[in-house]
């Protein structure tokens, strides 16, 4: 926890309200997110109860496992949640623009926008990758066979879940991670993984406070889990006694008996979806009055490509390994690496809230022009280069390192050596950004009296990737080629 954020959260617990952590939103926000809330059966890892699901506020679907432990009962509710929830990935396949390379040549495709799911918090995403992992690898054909849609609705939850674990992706987010490192509350982080609680603090009914309103969210009868656990005295109280109702349910001609057990079991747990079902789109709304950041849609851009890729390959029958390999396991920590890198960067230059704790923390400062010359070339070389130089007066705890290269706030693609530092004036010497003659473009360098920053690390990291070899050159070291992957035996280890 940074200093900031500290301090955010000692005032929230002095006003009895949330404190901003950032003036804009930083992830992308769909104009038609899938809300899902999903309830597992406890003591189940991937035995689904229940969910509450869709994309209009006013009319949620909800679909229930009356019998949790009976297999086919669970097939027959994925059937129905894959008949739910791939039509509406579907939607999003047909509008496309192309991708071109320098030349002009199309090179490929990419969505023009791509299905976004919210689940209540982390609990939520895992479920989905659980539940994805154990339909994914199903037959369709052969003895007992499954629809279709069934092993496909598993690969899709598993790249919704698996893209979710890439700092900076938004095709699966969990709200109380997303109102979190916009807010700040007067409560513990782990007190934030209460949705209801979290939601207290952000935004408390009239004449109440944070505290008041969180304290009102520890009573499960008032706000019950948002899942995917559920409160153990509903499941003794409520839970239990109709499911052996529906167990016990004599299987007359009309199943009747069965059906008004069912009817029961799902009213019971409607009451325990829909006071999250409305926190979601609370948190919705909350999100969606905050300006979208100025980097979202270069980072929504990688992930309408990642959606069209996988849609476009997914009938290839690539395999989704339980376990990477070495090659790939390396590479998937690179890429997330990287984006981490990224999306931390973009956040402090979209944000001046991010880049304050940057600038207490010594790796960015704000300062003003006090001394500028624009002329100022360098003539070390064989042809004459526009180096300008300026004077910057900072009173940030920033100490930098004579020589050390610093990118500018303002214009990303200027850098600025430092050539000097002494009592909070740095002396600094500028590169890039200016244009290619002699004289620079208007408004590319900053004039005495301007307010400017500078940061230790790039907008945009343009350093090399890591060279890696081919999957099947893996060396014995690092365990050999991985297998050839075989779809006859494919079924996942429990």
């Amino acid at each position: 926890m940074s200093v900031l954020t500290a301090l955010a959260r000692v005032r929230a617990a002095h006003t009895g309200r949330a404190e901003p952590l950032a003036t804009v939103r930083h992830y992308h926000l769909s104009p038609r997110p899938f809300v899902l809330i999903p309830l597992r059966l406890a003591g189940e890892a991937a035995a689904p109860l229940a969910v509450m699901f869709g994309t209009d506020r006013d009319e949620p679907t909800v679909l229930i496992v009356p019998q949790p432990r009976d297999r086919v009962l669970r097939l027959r509710f994925i059937e129905a949640l894959a008949g739910q929830i791939l039509p509406h990935v579907a939607s999003y396949l047909d509008a496309a623009e192309n991708i071109t390379d320098k030349s002009g040549e199309v090179i490929g495709r990419r969505c023009l926008d791509a299905a976004q799911l919210w689940v209540p918090n982390t609990g939520g995403v895992d479920f989905l990758r659980l539940l994805g992992r154990s339909v994914r690898y199903h037959r369709v054909d052969g003895p007992n066979p499954i629809p279709a849609e069934v092993p496909l609705l598993g690969r899709w939850l598993t790249w919704f879940a698996e893209r979710a674990e890439r700092p900076g992706s938004a095709v699966l987010l969990p709200m109380t991670s997303v109102l979190a490192m916009h807010w700040a509350t007067g409560q513990s982080a782990l007190e934030d993984a209460n949705l209801a609680s979290l939601l207290g603090w952000i935004a408390p009914p009239p004449g109440m406070s944070g505290a008041q309103a969180a304290a009102l969210a520890e009573d499960p009868l008032l706000s019950p889990p948002a899942g995917p656990a559920t409160d153990p005295g509903f499941d003794n109280e409520e839970l239990a006694p109709l499911v052996n109702a529906y167990d016990n349910a004599i299987e007359d001609i009309d199943g009747t008996a069965k059906t008004v057990a069912a009817q029961r079991l799902e009213l019971a747990l409607r009451g325990q979806l829909e006071p999250t079902w409305q926190l979601m789109w609370r948190g919705i709304e909350l999100l969606s009055a905050l300006p979208e950041a100025a980097n979202v849609p270069t980072r929504w851009q990688r992930d309408r490509g990642s959606f069209t890729y996988f849609a476009d390959t997914i009938d290839d029958g690539v395999a989704q390994a339980r376990r990477d390999a070495a090659v790939s396991a390396v590479r998937r920590l690179l890429d997330r690496e990287a984006a981490a890198e990224a999306f931390q960067a973009q956040r402090a230059y979209d944000d001046p809230r991010v880049m304050a704790e940057h600038r207490l923390s010594g790796t960015a400062f704000r300062g003003t022009v006090t001394e500028c010359d624009p002329n100022r070339c360098d003539t070390s070389g064989r042809r004459a280069l526009l180096r300008p130089m300026l004077e910057v007066k900072s009173d940030d705890p920033f100490i930098p390192t004579p020589g050390e290269t610093l990118h500018s706030t303002e214009r990303p693609n200027q850098k600025a050596k430092v050539l000097d530092f002494d009592s909070g004036t740095l002396t600094l010497e500028l590169s890039g950004g200016m244009g290619n003659g002699r004289t620079a473009k208007p408004g590319s360098i900053p004039e005495v009296g301007d307010s400017i920053g500078f940061t230790r690390f790039p907008l945009n990291n343009s350093s090399g990737k890591l060279a890696l070899p081919e999957p099947e050159e893996t060396p014995w070291t690092h365990g050999g080629p991985p297998p050839e992957f075989d779809p006859d035996h494919a079924e996942e280890q429990w």
